[in-house]
């Protein structure tokens, strides 16, 4: 079996009980059970707006968002599932920043824990921009659960890996 490449920073004993459950053809079947809740978010509007949504919940003085977009160029491979961009522009004498998160299409149709997990990742990244202590903290203030998700989403890209279907 190939490595198990979004799970190479977990336990030896972690990856055998996954390499076990994906021999027995159980690892979808596991996730579909406990995340078995699609989304209703299915285009660029509606991802806008859900963001928005957990934005003015926990990050209101945040600097504000001009585009939230579902992108079919990321790849999961190269481990990038979600990108924040700041771009910077000169209008006359001032400078204007124009913030952007951008989404992988994988989660349109992943269940809807996985593109929270996802979107609270990108908006922690208003505050924080390197992946440290204050940005888990602030994941986890948004998803108390962040942590379980994240790992979850792993083993849901290691499913579709494998060439499972989606939950």
């Amino acid at each position: 079996m190939p490595p198990l490449k979004y799970l190479a920073g977990y336990p030896d004993h972690l990856q055998e009980q996954v390499r076990a459950l994906i021999e027995q053809d159980r690892l979808g079947a596991i996730l579909r059970e406990k995340y078995g809740e699609t989304h209703a978010v299915r285009n660029d509007k509606q991802l806008y707006e859900y963001t928005l949504q957990i934005k003015d919940r926990y990050l209101r003085k945040a600097e504000p968002l001009n585009k939230v977009v579902y992108d079919n160029r990321l790849q999961v491979v190269k481990h990038a599932l979600g990108t924040h961009t700041t771009v910077s522009r000169v209008q006359g004498s001032r400078l204007k920043a124009s913030r952007e998160i951008r989404i992988a299409t994988v989660f349109r149709d992943a269940p809807a824990e996985f593109l929270k997990m996802i979107v609270v990742h990108e908006l922690a990244h208003l505050k924080e921009s390197e992946h440290n202590k204050p940005f888990y903290q602030l994941c986890t203030h948004m998803a108390p659960d962040y942590y379980q998700l994240e790992f979850d989403l792993r083993l849901y890209l290691t499913h579709l890996d494998c060439g499972g279907g989606g939950t």
